[in-house]
């Protein structure tokens, strides 16, 4: 009788075990999903940030069709009418047509950006993904 009582505690303990094993595993894949919806929810591009006035978007438009000169003329002549997070975001598209010409200015304006967006901008995980290239 003790051995079966014995066999019941031990085969309890493993059953409770296991169902705690899959509790943890559940409660850890879904810590993963809300990460990957939360890092799905990042910005992609520069038209879902706010700082370009809609009368400039025309415009904005044509001059990413120029290149990098059509860019940095758009950002010479819109610079006091733009605010960040989008200036940011142009600056860093600049940056990148620009890096194989003129390391030096791309490095310059990435400082500039980095140097005056914080932390919580939407535009921070772009200047860490670039970080390890323009310092």
């Amino acid at each position: 009788m003790t051995k079966l009582i014995a066999a019941a505690i031990i085969a309890a303990a493993l059953f409770c075990g296991w169902e705690l094993f899959l509790y943890w595993d559940k409660v850890n894949h879904e810590q993963e999903l809300r990460q990957k919806e939360e890092a799905a929810k990042a910005i992609t591009s520069d038209d879902q940030l706010s700082g370009v006035p809609y009368q400039f978007e025309k415009s904005l438009t044509a001059a990413k069709s120029r290149g990098a000169v059509g860019l940095r003329n758009w950002l010479k002549a819109y610079d006091k009418m733009i605010q960040d997070p989008r200036k940011a975001w142009l600056q860093l598209d600049y940056c990148v047509l620009i890096s194989r010409e003129d390391v030096a200015e791309a490095k310059r304006v990435f400082a500039d950006v980095k140097q005056r967006t914080p932390p919580t901008s939407p535009v921070w995980p772009r200047i860490n993904h670039l970080s390890k290239t323009y310092e």
